[in-house]
């Protein structure tokens, strides 16, 4: 009823953990069995291993919540080596999320994971491009399609590109990156935002602004879901404020091919089993047998 394909990859269900609220599985594998999802999007991954940012990183506010984690993580090689061994045993599909500082780490990154059992690889063109005074890869169109076609030539695995909202307009940055080569599109990273204290009379996060999620960013995220998978042909994996199946139902009937869940991890730990089970119990209520009946049905 739930099972999914996407690039040539079979999913049980479309219900995946998404990149930077999941780890690499481990822990949330103490709360139950994470091989009933659909795929784990793995912790934020560079070329070498980096801390994070300093401070304060994740602040709750109304709807969701912000978070300024700076992509710390062990590095690919790393990865490789001591996690990656650990996903292949959850039965379910791994996607990498890979980020960068530049296009040759990039491009270096998904090459080390070329010849791995991971199934799909995640672009994060969320990431500051070094080159262009920090602004983030997946602002202009055209400055995504120039790193989109430099890794899909390097790319053996299925490459998603994870887009942002914050893009000057989300259609041509999903557009450019499908004529460079994306395999398929997930959207959307977080909402840039910020929070101050009153009190110290400063921002709360050390890099100012912040990544806001949640069930706040949902009807932007659906929105922007609904126009892009009007605009291209790729699997659109939709994700921003998940919390319920009926809100993946949404993203489904909006285009998307599966989902992605963040935020609502850190809230329920088996979130992800309930999201499944309310869409299994959706789809009996209504007589549907397969997704695909339903799958962008809102477009209009």
């Amino acid at each position: 009823m739930l099972k999914t394909e996407i690039c040539k990859v079979d999913f049980k269900n479309p219900v995946i953990a998404a990149s930077g609220t999941f780890g690499f599985g481990r822990e949330y594998n103490d709360f139950y069995d994470v091989g009933l999802l659909g795929g784990i999007s793995t912790k934020g991954l560079t070329l070498n291993k980096r801390q994070g940012n300093d401070g304060i990183r994740v602040v709750e506010t109304r709807g969701g919540m912000l978070n300024s984690v700076g992509l710390q993580n062990p590095g690919i090689r790393d990865f490789i080596k001591e996690e990656l061994p650990f996903m292949e045993g959850l039965n379910t599909n791994i996607i990498a999320n890979v980020g960068g500082a530049n296009i040759e780490e990039y491009v270096e990154g998904v090459a080390l994971l070329n010849d791995t059992n991971v199934d799909m690889i995640e672009l994060n063109i969320s990431c500051p491009n070094v080159k262009c005074g920090g602004m983030s890869f997946g602002i202009k169109g055209e400055v995504a399609y120039e790193i989109v076609k430099e890794v899909k030539s390097a790319c053996k695995k299925p490459l998603i590109v994870k887009l942002s909202p914050n893009a000057e307009d989300i259609v041509d940055m999903a557009e450019q990156c499908c004529k460079a080569g994306a395999d398929s599109l997930s959207l959307i990273n977080t909402i840039k935002a910020m929070a101050i204290d009153v009190r110290k009379r400063k921002p709360v996060f050390n890099n100012v602004s912040a990544g806001l999620s949640g069930p706040a960013v949902k009807p932007i995220a659906l929105r922007m879901v609904y126009d892009v998978a009007k605009a291209v042909e790729v699997p659109i994996i939709g994700l921003g404020g998940i919390m319920t199946g009926i809100d993946a139902i949404e993203f489904i009937m909006a285009g998307a091919e599966a989902v992605q869940v963040g935020t609502a991890n850190f809230g329920k730990p088996d979130v992800c089993v309930d999201i499944i089970k309310e869409m299994e119990d959706f789809l009996k209520k209504e007589g549907i047998k397969d997704l695909s009946e339903i799958r962008g049905i809102a477009q209009v």
